[in-house]
């Protein structure tokens, strides 16, 4: 299973957030850090905003920061989020899948899908920061010129 640039990105987001509670960088800091369009991180940053993770003022002395929520959220919660409801594979649409009434694969994948959820729920934000990655995450800095 490959994650979505999405969901990739707003993880590193709120690690990136956690290991800088006294710095507040704006969504266009955090796109350049990150090497990603501001258009990207702008969307993600906005949805992070909306799950009441992220605090984002706008404005002189405004930035991003990590809420408490943000920093006990279940990975997993964040990656279903961003993920969505949807089956690893399309049985329906515009060309349906022959053997979509008596395939057993869709269930198999979908209980894959769920086991790879649950594995990743007990792990918080906060977690995934411990050293030795908390300290990587700080050197993470915007290079000259940017």
């Amino acid at each position: 299973m490959r994650l979505l640039r999405s969901t990739d990105l707003a993880l590193r987001v709120l690690m990136r957030l956690a290991v800088t509670a006294d710095v507040t960088p704006t969504t266009r800091q955090v796109a350049s850090d990150m090497d990603v369009p501001y258009t990207h991180a702008a969307k993600v940053v906005a949805e992070l905003q909306h799950l009441g993770l992220v605090d984002a003022r706008r404005g002189r002395g405004g930035g991003l920061a990590l809420t408490d929520k943000g920093r006990t959220a279940s990975v997993g919660a964040v990656v279903r989020v961003f993920e969505g409801d949807g089956d690893v594979v399309e049985c329906e649409g515009a060309t349906p899948c022959p053997l979509r009434s008596g395939c057993r694969l869709r269930g198999a994948l979908r209980q894959a899908q769920e086991a790879f959820y649950a594995s990743l729920d007990p792990i918080t934000i906060r977690e995934i920061v411990a050293e030795p990655t908390g300290p990587l995450l700080l050197g993470i800095s915007r290079a000259p010129g940017r």
